[in-house]
């Protein structure tokens, strides 16, 4: 673990971000499909959505809003995407919440992170 905070902080790396969505489900029971961060980018901006996001912080928080909430509260694309600008741009938040959260849910899951596999 202290390797990996070295390394990128309280922040996703591609593989702690892969790892995550890989472990995601939606609503319809399906996989939640990863993406690469710079087409995430361009994804926000082809939508006028402006967030500033460390690492894979921002793909991470998309797919978690994919999964647990598309379709429901949140029913088209472009409410996920302000759901992420929201979660992320939170002037109460603080910059690593995207990667606390998911650490903390990951203790209270019982499931065990290989930190060498993620780094």
């Amino acid at each position: 673990m202290e390797a990996y905070l070295r390394n990128y902080g309280y922040h996703f790396s591609k593989k702690m971000y892969e790892w995550a969505v890989s472990m995601m489900k939606d609503r319809n029971k399906q996989p939640v499909k990863t993406m690469e961060r710079d087409e995430f980018k361009t994804l926000l901006a082809n939508n006028g959505i402006n967030v500033e996001f460390q690492g894979y912080d921002g793909p991470y928080v998309y797919a978690m809003a994919k999964a647990d909430f598309f379709g429901s509260s949140l029913p088209n694309e472009m409410s996920v995407l302000k759901f992420v600008s929201d979660y992320l741009g939170d002037p109460d938040g603080y910059e690593s919440v995207a990667f606390n959260r998911f650490y903390a849910d990951t203790i209270a899951k019982g499931i065990a992170i290989i930190w060498e596999d993620v780094i």
